[in-house]
């Protein structure tokens, strides 16, 4: 296991460490009042600001060459002007999931690309029409006009009376030195009118702009909020095209796993089992050379590979055991929790409350992430105790191994834990982890239920409580008979 169960515990201190980002910073302002001056509000203000120039600009391209090229359809120039309005519109969507990378912070993948199945211009405007992708795009370039507009106009009023309010007591000055009046207008008829002039009414003033300039960011990051919905939904991947692309990742990861799975199975194999009875062959082979010169040195080498046999069928129960164990196979995950928690360093409490038996695959890969993370148990944690439970909710077949060790565990990219997560998600599986320094570590793995119906929505639920049980021995499992 690479996993060190207590991985950066001595530096993850200080005031502002909360167990879960020790690179977080305090700041002394709060949210409100750091809202207004931060580069994030900044950024998205800009985004919105842009927005109307350029939906303006989109929706003239859209409408113009949609309609052109729809009123040409009755002429061979239709085809040709409606494939390079949709070919405009995807360049358009380029730019604005760039603009939405550089201002929102929002990293949208690129649609999928078209299939253009022979060269030519007919087959690639062909590609280009049957996409559904370039039609979101064209939908997109139409739909960006309104809401443009008026999260411009929202924004903008909100930016520009908040900030002048709230600097009305520096510039206030202007209307009696300039404008021949005692201040800002805020009613007036032919009667009588009220200026704001007096220092009670440009302190009001001034704390009223700095309500609505704390308010504004909130309002701007809630306008841009439907724009992110827009760029995610209309001009990235579709959902069939994005769930492709993450079985084919899950492919490689099956496959790399398999393959690092036979090349340890090769290594072991040649390091141990192969090795002992290469020299059990050469050790029964001198002695029986020395059969009738020396029995008794021939004694004491049968003697020897004796011991040799018994080393190397060890070695190949324990292989067995790794590939599949049979206890496993015969009787299901609780027999085979518990044979695995026996040999855990600390006492394991093992709770399994399943109404039938999973299909194999994932008995398998439920097994071997108890497995695994025992063995984190015993190298790293440092605990006391730890507890196995394994339940089903509705069809999801969850774990959950906790122990009271010194906790900081880390999912982060080359540690043990992130490969099990990886193989977890190769079978739809999900891997959360808990583990603040100190402890105690909750580590909760999601597997589907397969077989049975197609699976739902991770839900993450505590295991219900039941009436605790012993923990393992290895009297409890029958192992295989050893030879005497």
């Amino acid at each position: 296991m690479a996993t060190e169960y207590g991985q950066g515990y001595g530096h993850r201190s200080g005031p502002g460490f909360h167990g879960a980002g020790a690179g977080e910073r305090r700041h002394r302002l709060p949210a409100p009042l750091r809202a207004p001056i931060e580069a994030r509000s900044w950024r998205e203000f800009g985004y919105v600001m842009l927005s109307l120039p350029l939906g303006i600009i989109m929706f003239t391209f859209a409408v113009t060459m949609f309609s052109l090229g729809a009123g040409l359809l009755i002429t061979f120039l239709g085809i040709p002007v409606l494939a390079g309005a949709l070919a405009g519109c995807r360049g358009f969507g380029a730019l604005e999931r760039a603009r939405a990378r550089g201002l929102l912070g929002l990293d949208v993948a690129a649609p999928e690309p078209l299939r253009v199945r022979k060269q030519g211009a007919p087959a690639w405007m062909g590609a280009i029409l049957k996409s559904g992708s370039s039609w979101r795009h064209l939908l997109y370039a139409v739909m960006q006009l309104p809401w443009s507009a008026f999260s411009f106009a929202v924004a903008l009023s909100f930016w520009a009376y908040g900030w002048a309010m709230l600097t009305y007591p520096l510039w206030f000055w202007l209307f009696p030195v300039y404008g021949g009046q005692g201040g800002l207008q805020l009613y007036g008829d032919d009667t009588h009118s009220i200026y704001l002039d007096n220092p009670f009414e440009i302190t009001v003033t001034a704390l009223l702009g700095l309500l609505i300039t704390m308010a504004t960011p909130w309002i701007v990051r809630a306008l841009t909020t439907v724009d992110r919905l827009m760029v995610l939904g209309l001009l990235g991947p579709s959902r069939l095209a994005t769930r492709v692309v993450e079985l084919e990742s899950d492919r490689g990861v099956v496959v790399d796993t398999a393959a690092a799975d036979l090349r340890r199975i090769e290594r072991d194999l040649h390091d141990g089992a192969q090795a002992r009875l290469v020299n059990l062959a050469m050790g029964l082979g001198l002695a029986k050379e020395k059969l009738t010169e020396d029995p008794q040195a021939a004694a004491r080498m049968v003697d020897e590979a004796h011991g040799e046999v018994k080393t190397a069928l060890q070695e190949l129960r324990d292989l067995a055991r790794g590939i599949h164990p049979a206890v496993l196979t015969d009787r299901g995950l609780d027999a085979a929790l518990s044979s695995v928690a026996s040999r855990c360093t600390v006492p394991v409490q093992v709770e399994v409350d399943l109404p039938a038996r999973p299909a194999p695959a994932i008995e398998g890969i439920a097994y071997f992430t108890v497995s695994e993370l025992l063995q984190n148990i015993s190298k790293h944690s440092r605990a006391t105790r730890a507890m196995v439970d394994v339940w089903r909710v509705e069809n999801r077949l969850m774990l959950q191994v906790t122990d009271d060790g010194v906790g900081g565990a880390d999912v982060s990219g080359g540690s043990g834990l992130a490969g099990l997560a990886e193989r977890l998600d190769a079978v739809d599986g999900v891997l959360v982890v808990d583990s603040p320094v100190g402890g105690p570590t909750r580590i909760t793995a999601e597997l589907p239920w397969r077989g049975l119906v197609a699976p739902t929505a991770p839900t993450f639920l505590h295991p219900p409580p039941r009436s605790p049980k012993l923990s393992a021995s290895p009297e409890q499992v029958n192992g295989p008979p050893s030879i005497p």
